[in-house]
């Protein structure tokens, strides 16, 4: 058996709740949750996820995510350049 070590992590509790509830939700507890960060992590070099400054620029915003996505004023500008590619260049 590979030697463990403990991880002590500080965080606000409503966080690691909201997170407790989420793990529990998708089938899997908080810890085993941290421990599938770290591996995939280390098998994509990366972290598992996108890392980026909030666009300042306001927008028409998308309920999902408290207003991670949004919709660009500029949305139809490629509209011609990418239609081939839904409608076989027709």
């Amino acid at each position: 058996m590979a030697k463990e070590s403990i991880l002590q992590v500080r965080m606000d509790a409503e966080v690691k709740e909201q997170a407790e509830l989420l793990c529990k939700r998708l089938g899997t507890t908080f810890v085993e949750g941290v421990r599938m960060f770290a591996k995939q992590s280390i098998a994509e070099n990366a972290m598992p996820f996108m890392l980026r400054l909030a666009d300042t620029k306001p927008g028409m915003r998308i309920g999902a995510a408290k207003g991670e996505f949004h919709i660009p004023y500029d949305i139809d500008c490629c509209n011609d350049e990418i239609e081939p590619l839904f409608w076989g260049g027709e």
